[in-house]
């Protein structure tokens, strides 16, 4: 590595080393930089609670790096990368011992939902039928003619409807309405603001087209695939080195920043136009997170037989109660009985705890900045669908919003998503902008999840931004706001 590389970039978490994977895979020298001691971003893993508890720290099912192009190009199982998928992709349990569950087909999946598995079938067997494609176009830079026009067009029509009135319009059992309120719900947005459907159509049809698996091990396996891919190309990652400014940073013709706007904001100082600033100021940032993580003696004793077969459990009861929980959480305000994302990854994966007994991770969305504890309120949700929860519990680790910001800077307030993911600052994230990577400094971008396509573990904000850099500083054709991943590196023989 030469002492001044072709290319720096900042943050290693899945869009930062995938953007620079794609520059080293030009044939460019690139240096990564990293404030923690471990690179990984929100896609580590650790001994949070007690010694042989494997936990993972944000990020732990993974539709969207099986759905990713990026990540699909450089084949994460030929780098040792195991993705576990359990017999269901997930379930929602209601009170009663029943639950709601995605699972196999569509078909599969209607048969489960009573009389309302034929509006189930009309709902998502088109998208599943055409799931590659309307990939290709939402994990993009957002800001290119759609290539398939009239595939987008028929799920954006369902797409910008609010979850909870797709949902009510389209079901009338309670399983299919809270089932689809669930998945609607990692929007972390109310169920009744425009768009929210999208995410329950986008996740519902990759849990049928690619399942939602996890990690054998913890998800810092993508990451160790990652970085190995960047070492074999000639790259480099300096792991505890903060970078406050962007003064701080050798010389270098490109570099790219796995940041938020704030951050950014700060690194450049008065380098940035006043009215870019204040554009970049009223970047919007959402709900926080508040992540419990256990040790457990034994399985979680879920009543609904469904919830034992699945490493991804939603609770949260109704699509009433569902509403109600994201509806409080966007006032500002705590709910009693809050929506939970749980992961339970030793259904499938025995590495994660010592012989017969569990890891159990889960979040609930309070407000930005929170400083309130969820843990109670989070416990009795589950115990409430699985009578004896507590009992099990040996051994408990705690992170709210300012947790995790200080784990993560890009977390601020404990916003997991890097910034609102509703309509328009999804189109329009990090501004308006027709590059939504470049910015005003030369040879600076941005690629964080608080650029296009947005949060999630699939690597394509720093690839799309690796592919501006490369047409606007490097002069390499072909290269600009693609939606492929043909410049990445596929796996070694």
């Amino acid at each position: 590595m030469t002492t001044s590389p072709d290319a720096v970039v900042v943050g290693s978490g899945p869009n930062g080393l995938a953007a620079a994977v794609t520059l080293a895979a030009e044939g460019l020298s690139v240096r990564v930089y990293e404030a923690a001691p471990t690179p990984g971003g929100g896609c580590r893993t650790a001994e949070l609670t007690l010694p042989g508890f494997v936990h993972d720290v944000c990020s732990a099912v993974h539709p969207l790096a099986l759905a990713s192009p990026f990540l699909r190009r450089l084949d994460l199982r030929s780098r040792g990368v195991r993705l576990l998928q359990p017999k269901i992709a997930l379930a929602h349990p209601l009170d009663g011992g029943r639950a709601a569950a995605l699972t196999g087909t569509v078909g599969q999946t209607a048969a489960l939902l009573g009389s309302d598995g034929p509006a189930y079938s009309d709902l998502m067997g088109p998208p599943v039928s055409h799931w590659e494609a309307i990939v290709s176009e939402l994990l993009s830079s957002l800001r290119r003619p759609p290539r398939h026009p009239v595939i987008l067009g028929r799920f954006g029509l369902l797409g910008l409807r609010s979850a909870q009135g797709l949902a009510g319009a389209r079901f009338r059992g309670e399983p299919a309405r809270a089932l689809f309120g669930g998945i609607a719900a990692h929007a972390m947005l109310p169920l009744t603001a425009p768009a929210t459907s999208a995410y329950g159509l986008l996740m519902g049809m990759l849990g049928h087209a690619v399942g939602w698996p996890v990690v054998e091990g913890g998800s810092d396996r993508i990451i160790a695939a990652l970085v190995a891919a960047l070492v074999e190309l000639g790259g480099e990652v300096v792991v505890d080195q903060p970078i406050g400014s962007l003064s701080e940073l050798p010389p270098a013709r490109a570099t790219l920043l796995d940041v938020t706007p704030r951050q950014f904001t700060a690194m450049a100082g008065d380098r940035l136009q006043p009215s870019y600033r204040r554009r970049l100021g009223r970047f919007r940032y959402g709900a926080g997170a508040f992540k419990v993580d256990w040790a457990l003696s034994g399985p979680v004793p879920w009543e609904a037989p469904e919830c034992h077969r699945t490493a991804t459990v939603h609770v949260g009861g109704t699509l009433p109660e569902l509403v109600a929980s994201e509806a409080a959480v966007a006032a500002g305000r705590h709910p009693e009985r809050p929506y939970a994302i749980v992961v339970q990854p030793g259904v499938v994966d025995p590495t994660r705890a010592p012989a017969g007994q569990q890891t159990l991770w889960a979040y609930c969305h309070v407000p930005n900045g929170s400083t309130v504890d969820m843990t109670a309120r989070i416990e009795a949700q589950i115990e409430r669908f699985a009578p004896g929860f507590r009992d099990l519990v040996v051994g408990r680790a705690v992170r709210g919003p300012a947790v995790l910001e200080a784990e993560n800077a890009n977390y601020v307030g404990g916003d997991i998503n890097g910034g609102v993911q509703d309509l328009r600052q999804t189109l329009m994230r990090p501004t308006a902008r027709w590059n939504p990577y470049g910015t005003p400094l030369d040879g600076v971008y941005l690629c964080s999840s608080s650029t296009p396509p947005g949060g999630g573990v699939h690597g394509m904000c720093g690839h799309l931004a690796a592919r501006s850099a490369l047409h606007e500083v490097f002069g390499r054709r072909g290269a600009a706001q693609s939606s492929t991943a043909d410049s990445v590196p596929a796996a070694p023989p």
